[in-house]
């Protein structure tokens, strides 16, 4: 089924819409949104999934990294997504220590954002250290999604945003990490800043769809994040970012005219009172 078939259909895109598609080849598109407004226009727009990362610490809240949100701080993010979705799969991330310190912890954490924000499944990241805690929230009947690679919650462990995996040991551990999630019921796993070649042999591996950003084209599907491909973003320019707008110059523009026409005195004019 073609990109444009399927945006043209109205029905609503499950995890077994995402299992399917790699079944059948489509590849799967998805972006992060964290807002009611933007929500709406991706939705609107035919995109297979919608992710709410928590980089909303980075492009909403303007932290340095993902660590400082708070559950409360994505639920409340979730909500507003949920809100404005007809159509795409809405998927939550767990923040930050609301899943690693016992699974106790983490149902309840998945349970929320289910529950207070409407998500339709949840994503956490790592391998063999949470597939125990994937598979009681996957036997909680929560739909969970798998993250790889480079983990951005554990920037502190790593001390880098480089490529991840690139000798053979790593790459090794990441490949029966991909096998544990898969086991664990993951219905998919990002994989996130590894080589190609790495990527396509865990895509083949596994049964589940991986959904790639910076992993090469041989994924099931690709995520950006919004603000990064919409160009709202001037500072983060990776090799695997591509901007599709310059949303940036164009908001800059409307805001200085508005600032000039202001200052003119030609906002309002006639036909802009009452």
């Amino acid at each position: 089924m073609s990109t444009q078939g399927r945006k043209n259909r109205s029905d609503k895109v499950t995890t077994q819409t995402v299992v399917n598609m790699k079944r059948s080849g489509e590849k799967i598109s998805m972006l992060t949104a964290y807002d009611y407004t933007m929500a709406t226009i991706v939705d609107s727009a035919g995109i297979d999934v919608i992710l709410v990362g928590d980089s909303a610490s980075n492009v909403m809240a303007g932290f340095d990294t993902t660590v400082p949100m708070t559950l409360e701080h994505m639920i409340y993010h979730t909500s507003c997504v949920v809100r404005g979705v007809e159509r795409a799969l809405v998927i939550a991330d767990l923040p930050f220590m609301s899943y690693q310190v016992t699974i106790k912890e983490a149902l309840i954490s998945a349970g929320r954002m289910m529950k207070e924000a409407g998500a339709h499944a949840i994503k956490v990241e790592g391998g063999k250290y949470v597939a125990e805690t994937v598979k009681r929230i996957v036997g909680a009947g929560i739909p969970v999604m798998g993250h790889l690679g480079l983990t951005p919650q554990s920037i502190y462990k790593f001390g880098t945003y480089k490529v991840r995996a690139k000798d053979d040991l790593e790459a090794d551990e990441l490949i029966k990490d991909a096998k544990l999630l898969e086991e664990a019921g993951v219905f998919s796993i990002v994989l996130e800043k590894i080589p190609t070649s790495l990527a396509k042999k865990v895509t083949e591996t596994v049964s589940v769809p991986t959904i790639g950003i910076g992993a090469g084209p041989h994924c099931d599907g690709q995520v950006l994040v919004l603000h990064d491909m919409l160009g709202l973003n001037k500072d983060f320019s990776p090799r695997f970012l591509r901007r599709y707008a310059d949303l940036h110059t164009t908001m800059t523009d409307a805001v200085t005219n508005y600032m000039k026409d202001v200052k003119n005195g030609d906002f309002p004019n006639e036909s802009e009172q009452y």
